[in-house]
């Protein structure tokens, strides 16, 4: 079907003053006292979905945790239908143990991270082996402000890493929503340590850059040398949406010790058997730019970290050449000599 592309945390705006919605139906925990609905484990733009719905319907379900925040209810009166569900389980999020390229791709990101810091984890199994190495490493008093709270943070907090001393929001894991096992659902019930918030609040960039030593840590699917990342798609195949990526990588930049990490395995091997390299000359028809390269700071695969930074366009293809596969090295020295964006005074040569 058709996409409509937008950055997330534009999506409130969008409901409230570019879009109609005839019919909203939300899933909530069960009323409290007050006649409130728990918006549970997603909050992003529900609110102003809710305003902007001409017929708005609650389906309450038991296993929806209630959790604090702001902006996280409905109240009845808000609400033209209530409809009492059969009470399914919650949709859950399988956790992968990282192997390869992302179990390294971890371990160059794992010393680069301070005591003291804030974390945004993307999802998958990198960020999950990420999380277990900081459980076992001496990084401790940690902070979270993240698009997508997940398992890794729930470990974090019950090893003792997590103490929220960051200069705003101090005390609370802050999310727009949250996506796990049971278990994370379990510890998000009315625990005072978090804070689930509108998406307009939580990836935008002047809050995310007034937090100290914010680091953003996500994956991403191609990268050229130019440096423009492409998390979306794959030439004309649509993968994903952005989300909050460029927020995050903005606003960790702009942070006072921040760090930006855009992570991906050096290659990918296709369903012919044959291997082709992620970091290529340049994004191929149909590839999204997902980040431009004048925000892009780290990348990481599992040969290193790049710090595309303050350089000129041949120290940023001659940095990511380095930590492409080395069998892909000397044909993408061959493309950026044709390109133009390379120096035959280059150290890898």
């Amino acid at each position: 079907g058709w996409y409509v592309p937008v950055i997330y945390n534009e999506m409130v705006k969008n409901w409230r003053e570019n879009a109609h919605v005839n019919i909203a139906t939300i899933l909530v925990a069960p009323m409290d006292a007050y006649g409130n609905f728990n918006l549970g484990i997603t909050v992003g733009e529900t609110k102003a979905l809710v305003e902007t719905a001409d017929i708005v319907i609650l389906e309450v379900n038991k296993n929806m945790p209630a959790v604090n925040g702001v902006e996280n209810y409905i109240n009845i009166s808000e609400a033209d239908y209530i409809l009492e569900s059969s009470d399914y389980p919650l949709q859950e999020l399988p956790s992968r143990d990282a192997g390869g390229a992302d179990a390294k791709i971890a371990e160059h990101i794992l010393p680069m991270i301070e005591s003291g810091s804030c974390l945004q984890l993307g999802i998958g199994a990198m960020p999950n082996r990420l999380g277990k190495l900081i459980a076992q490493s001496d990084i401790d008093d940690l902070s979270v402000h993240t698009e997508m709270l997940v398992d890794s943070f729930m470990d974090l907090y019950n090893e003792g890493k997590i103490t929220g001393n960051k200069n705003i929001d101090r005390g609370k894991m802050v999310c727009t929503f949250a996506l796990g096992s049971r278990k994370l659902y379990d510890f998000l019930e009315n625990n005072p340590a978090v804070m689930i918030a509108p998406v307009d609040y939580v990836n935008d960039v002047h809050v995310i850059s007034s937090i100290d030593k914010m680091v953003s840590i996500n994956s991403c699917l191609q990268v050229d040398l130019y440096g423009q990342v492409n998390a979306e798609s794959i030439g004309f195949q649509h993968i994903s949406g952005t989300g909050g990526q460029l927020n995050f990588v903005q606003g960790a930049f702009m942070s006072k010790g921040g760090k930006s990490f855009l992570c991906t395995a050096s290659t990918k091997t296709k369903p012919d058997g044959s291997v082709e390299s992620l970091i290529l000359p340049y994004l191929p028809p149909g590839g999204i730019v997902s980040c431009p390269r004048y925000e892009t700071q780290y990348v990481v695969t599992e040969y290193g970290v790049a710090n595309l930074k303050n350089k000129s366009t041949y120290e940023v293809a001659e940095s990511l050449i380095e930590i492409a596969h080395p069998d892909f090295r000397e044909e993408l020295i061959r493309n950026a000599e044709k390109q133009g964006i390379w120096k035959n005074t280059s150290k890898l040569l």
